[in-house]
This record gives structure tokens, sequence and C-alpha cells, in this order.
């Protein structure tokens, strides 16, 4: 790997990171795999775009934030107030962004910013540096990481993560737990949609299909990052989340420099987050028939 490679590994690493940050909270958090994921990041890259293209990349971040928000409040509407699956719940939603994504793309599938201004140009501004990428992303994060970790330390934030853990116990102690779920989903996929938003302008193009397998992606960052951290408190959480992100991308290029086929590499993907999954149940199969042959 050259240091083109590994700069582009880290920022891809940097901004993919807050996908994992959304998917964190619904997968770690709520306890929930929201599939609404992979329609949000779409969202969030379709609007920033949009506003890109007509010269005002700043809005689009915020309106990217706030679509994203609003995505996860339908999904948590089909589960709290219609009594739908939380699973199904999140590909309804998935699905009907595809048509909206298109509709806000004015039924474009790809729009190009090439030569138009986006907030990574006011970063290369400002820091006047090879990296102004690499720090503007840190900034970003670094105050995305910091309001997290002080909002779960919250009673709001609290009262998010026991409703993941207990539910049933939530309601027993008067926990309006629909309204929970309503600002978990928001917040997740807030975070999703700014960092396709991020994407977008940092690539200079949108794609109705960029958000296939992003999923899949979170997860097996998360994992990564929880194999390295196991320490279960929100702060080693998110902390882990940031550094399973770039490790993945750095396993992402490595492959790329090889001769493997790139079209491989959501199944790879896959196959890190089946193995990451079934491994603590595989261990204890292996340990239970050990006890088993011992008894004997």
């Amino acid at each position: 790997m050259n240091l083109v490679s590994i700069i582009g590994a880290i920022e891809l690493g940097l901004v993919y990171s807050l996908l994992a940050f959304g998917t964190y909270i619904s997968f770690k958090i709520l306890n929930v795999a929201d599939l609404t994921v992979d329609g949000s990041f779409v969202l969030g890259a379709a609007v920033s775009a949009m506003f890109a293209y007509s010269g005002m990349p700043v809005a689009g971040i915020a309106l990217a934030i706030l679509c994203g928000g609003l995505a996860g409040m339908v999904t948590a509407t089909l589960q709290t107030k219609m009594g739908i699956q939380p699973i199904l719940s999140g590909i309804l939603t998935m699905t009907g962004l595809y048509s909206i994504n298109l509709m806000v793309m004015d039924g474009k599938a790809n729009i190009p910013l090439l030569n138009k201004t986006n907030i990574f140009t006011y970063a290369e501004y400002m820091f006047n540096n090879k990296l102004y990428k690499v720090l503007a992303l840190l900034i970003i994060i670094g105050t995305v990481f910091t309001m997290l970790n002080w909002f779960f330390r919250t009673q709001l934030g609290l009262s998010i993560r026991a409703t993941g853990d207990n539910e049933d116990m939530c309601r027993a102690s008067s926990i309006d737990t629909d309204f929970i779920k309503m600002v978990g989903f928001s917040l997740s996929n807030a975070i999703v949609a700014l960092s396709g938003a991020l994407v977008a302008q940092m690539q200079q193009s949108a794609d109705i299909n960029m958000g296939s397998g992003m999923v899949v992606i979170s997860f097996a960052s998360i994992i990564i990052g929880s194999v390295i951290i196991k320490n279960k408190n929100i702060t080693a959480g998110l902390l882990s989340v940031i550094i399973g992100s770039v490790i993945y991308r750095f396993i992402i290029a490595l492959i790329l420099t090889t001769s493997f086929p790139p079209s491989y590499l959501k199944l790879i993907s896959s196959l890190v987050v089946v193995t990451a999954l079934s491994l603590p149940n595989v261990k204890r199969k292996i340990e239970t028939n050990k006890l088993r042959k011992g008894r004997k």
C-alpha cells in the first residue's frame, strides 16, 4: 500500500464510522437490526448532493441530518403505533425511501458534483494541508462522539439504553418506551444520513444505489471494533466503532492491492459478520460438549 491508499483508507474509515455510530445505536443499544440504514444513507447523500449542486453544501448537510431523523421516526412509528415487527419496519421504510430518494434527486440515478463547492473545499482553504479531509472529518467525528457520549449519560439517553436492555422493565417503571424508540431511531438514522451526506460531498457524487450493503459494512465495523475494545461502557463502545471502521477500510484497501476480484468485497464483509456473530455460539457449544463428555 502506498501513502495515497493509506490516506484514502483513513478518510473512508472515518466518514463511514458515522454510519457505524448510527447502526451502533440501533443494533447495540436498542437491540434492533434496523435495515432503514440502507435507505437513510442514500437519503442523506441525495439531499446533500442536491443542495451542494445548488451551491449550498452546509445547508445540505444540515437538512440531510433532519431528513434522516424523519426516516428513523417513520420506522419507529411502524413498530410502536402500527405493531409491525422491527425487521419488517426497517425493510418497509428502506423500500419506500428508494422512490423518495429518486424524487429528491429529481428522477436521476446519479448526481455529479465535479467542480462544485462542498464542505471539503472550505476545509482545504481553512487548513491549507494535504490532509484537510482527514482533519475536517476528525473535527466532525470528534463533535458527534462527544455529543453522543454526553447524551447517553443523560436521563433520556439512559432511558434509551434501559429500553434496549429490558423494555418490559422500563414500561413497568412508567417509561414511555414508544417515545424512547422514536428518539433512538431518529437519532440513529440522522447520524447515518450525516455519513451519507459527507460521503456524497467527499466523493463528489451521489448515486441511488450507493446504500446497498451499508448495514453489513456497519455491522462489520462494529464487530471488528468490539473484538479490539471489549469494555462495555458507552465511551469505549463508541471509540471501538471508529477503530473498527478504520481497520475495516484498511482490510478492504489491502484486498484491492491484490488480484482479488473487487466484486467479492461484499461477500467478504458478510462472511466477517457471520463469523463474528456465530463465534460466541460455536464456543458455547464446544464448551457444553466438553462438559458433557467430562461427566460421562
